[in-house]
């Protein structure tokens, strides 16, 4: 069976520097939003990493079950060694990491150490089952050695993954232990955490009582948080390994029954063969690395939302099934925005059309006065609906899966809230969204809220205000009316279709009028805002000419992508602030204040790569092969933050240190789709 393998040669290692060994993490998923991750050296080091992060019904929303899996190494004298993950005490500046690590690679996104000490050669890899909350760790003997012993030592601390490391919140933890098998609960709220092995012949458990012990998180410290936090663990499993035989420690929330219907080999074997799928179902300029490595990253945010059961039980109903997409690992849920920007490159240019449907015709269900949702709060069932872009985005989303599919029944079936949008929107509805009667352009603003993509906001402080007509906005507006008439005139004639002309034809006017900064050589970000009109030097005007529908004028195209390449474009995506604002941060660090200070203030996005692709290719429409230029620094990207995907936001200098989320879906997904739409 083939298989797409990622290596990272870690022979050599133990002089690479503490910081480069914790930053490097891998990530693996369920399809339910439950998620393992960690550092590739085994070291925790922030409060998302476990083995075992279980995506539970509401209220509770991903939930940390297994934390961590101490490993030691045992000799017949009596001396242990153990081979990775040692749990720093104090500061990361003064942390050594001493690990047995020669090798870590991916095969098919499934994450496998090799271990060399004294001679004897370890492999381990770690898998989720898909649709369980279910992990498999398991131990293969590649060496020549009659047996070695190994001694496994689990560690919990049962919370919402979000919640700060320093709550333990359970004071009680409850061992039950029938045979081989072994169950740890923390009361009722709880489901609990059932252990066993699959080769109970030789394996064997210590109860201990129950150990306390304080760990250090670097990278909460890092991020202002607090950073001491306490694990528990109820003993420890001891293994005999023989030659070329493996042994699986199974951890997981569901029943007995459903946890042990599918042995380790069989999951092994499942595993492969349906990300094989995956692969050969895709584009084919997508299915070699790096575009496969990003096939399969897509997979991991594709979700079924197991927490919100009204959902499932109305698409059920009506003959569907409900898919969300997680807006990036670890700490995101799903948002509207994020869900219509990844549409494409996560469904459509991976050909899982009947799920980019579905996700569609779910969010067309929580339509609202107009607006579809910013996002799910973790652990939630109803949507918050602060956004005046999200809802302009589905009609962008919706469009490209009719190119894909040519679905007419969805189309029809939306539709009805297509048009309610457009209504709510000119009539105005939440959050100030309106149309401005005086020249046709969309605004938006409300007190206390930012409803643009560059929404960060500390305390009340709102960092980057945008109240007032917003550039990508009206870009947004504009190819949504655009849209409309079309799929009007297509489904009930021409007359259908002509107020909604009229409406982006007077836009269209006042946008070229009203945007263009003379001075500049580029658009405004923000007209009419609070204070005016904004001329910071920003990407979001690539929308304008980016979109299927450009509102801007053709003479301005060449000159605003002039400008953006200039000043904004990086090997792993756009400045969100050009370096002459003084506004500019140049990096992303400190605690929240200091994160989202510059957050949208110069933090390169790599989502951003994919408008500017696109606006490149309509300026230059026969240079893909200058476009395909554009994508090659993530290929390295590839190989550092989490393996195999690709991270949130970067550095706005060299050497674009990766930061925030590890994964994010905008950012896979629009290199991805560029990848597809590029490559030879």
């Amino acid at each position: 069976m083939a298989k797409l393998v990622r290596k990272i040669d870690l022979a050599n290692s133990q002089g690479e520097t503490t910081r480069q060994m914790l930053r490097r993490e891998w990530l693996v998923t369920n399809g339910l939003g439950g998620y393992a991750s960690g550092t590739i050296s085994g070291t925790v080091t922030w409060r998302y990493h476990g083995l075992l992060i279980a995506a539970l019904p509401a209220p509770h929303g991903r939930t940390v079950m297994l934390n961590h899996l101490a490993e030691f190494l045992c000799f017949p004298e009596g001396r242990k060694i153990q081979i990775c993950g040692e749990e720093p005490s104090h500061s990361e500046e003064k942390l050594t990491i001493s690990h047995y690590i020669s090798e870590f690679r991916l095969e098919n996104q499934m994450p496998i150490w090799r271990y060399e000490v004294d001679g004897i050669i370890l492999e381990k890899n770690v898998l989720l089952l898909n649709g369980q909350n279910t992990v498999h760790i398991t131990y293969r003997l590649l060496s020549k050695q009659n047996s070695v012993r190994l001694e496994l030592r689990p560690s919990m601390h049962f919370r919402s993954h979000e919640h700060a490391v320093v709550n333990f919140g359970h004071d009680h933890y409850l061992v039950s232990i029938h045979g081989q098998n072994f169950e740890v609960s923390a009361g009722e709220a709880l489901p609990k955490l059932r252990l066993t092995f699959d080769d109970r012949e030789h394996t064997r458990f210590t109860h201990e009582g129950g150990i306390k012990r304080e760990i250090y998180y670097a990278k909460e410290a890092e991020r202002g948080y607090e950073s001491r936090g306490v694990l528990w663990s109820p003993g420890y499993f001891t293994l005999e390994l023989s030659p070329q035989k493996s042994a699986t420690l199974m951890a997981s929330t569901e029943t007995w029954h459903t946890m042990m219907a599918l042995g380790p080999e069989e999951a092994v074997k499942f595993y492969h063969e349906r990300h094989n799928r995956l692969i050969s179902a895709a584009h084919p300029k997508v299915r070699l690395s790096p575009g496969a490595d990003l096939v399969l990253a897509a997979d991991q945010f594709i979700i079924n939302p197991v927490g919100r059961v009204q959902d499932a039980a109305r698409a059920h109903a009506a003959g569907d099934e409900v898919r969300t997409v997680i807006a990036g690992y670890h700490w995101f849920t799903d948002w509207g925005r994020d869900t219509m920007i990844s549409l494409e490159g996560l469904t459509l240019t991976t050909r899982r059309y009947t799920e980019a449907g579905w996700i569609l015709r779910t969010f067309a269900h929580y339509v609202r006065d107009g607006l579809i949702p910013n996002l799910f709060p973790e652990g939630k069932s109803d949507g918050l609906y602060h956004t005046a872009d999200a809802t302009l985005w589905f009609f962008h989303a919706l469009h490209r899966y009719l190119q894909h599919t040519r679905d007419r029944a969805t189309l029809q079936l939306i539709l009805p809230k297509l048009l309610d949008i457009v209504d709510h929107h000119i009539r105005g509805t939440k959050f100030g969204i309106h149309v401005d009667p005086a020249d046709g352009l969309l605004t938006q603003g409300a007190e206390g809220y930012q409803l643009t993509w560059m929404d960060a906001k500390v305390d009340g402080w709102v960092v980057t205000p945008r109240r007032g007509k917003a550039v990508e906005i009206n870009a947004l507006w504009y190819n949504a009316l655009m849209l409309m008439a079309n799929w009007l005139r297509e489904e009930q004639g021409e007359d259908a279709a002509k107020p909604f002309l009229a409406h982006a034809k007077r836009a269209r006017e006042s946008f070229n009028a009203k945007f263009w900064y003379a001075e500049g050589s580029y658009l405004y970000d923000v007209i009419d805002g609070e204070s005016g009109h904004s001329h910071a030097c920003r990407p979001n005007q690539l929308l304008a000419l980016s979109l299927e529908h450009p509102i801007l004028d053709e003479q301005y195209w060449q000159p605003v992508l002039k400008i953006v390449q200039d000043k904004l474009l990086t090997p792993v995506g756009l400045r969100t602030l050009s370096r002459d604002n003084p506004d500019y941060k140049a990096k992303y660090f400190g605690d929240l204040r200091a994160r989202d200070a510059a957050y949208h203030q110069g933090t390169v996005w790599a989502w951003l790569i994919g408008p500017f692709v696109d606006a490149w290719l309509r300026v230059h429409p026969k240079d893909k092969a200058g476009a395909l230029n554009f994508l090659q620094g993530f290929i390295p990207h590839l190989n550092e933050a989490c393996i195999g995907s690709i991270s949130e936001i970067f550095d706005a200098e060299a050497s674009f240190t990766p930061r925030g989320c590890i994964a994010q879906a905008w950012s896979v997904a629009e290199v991805l789709r560029c990848w597809a739409k590029v490559a030879e």
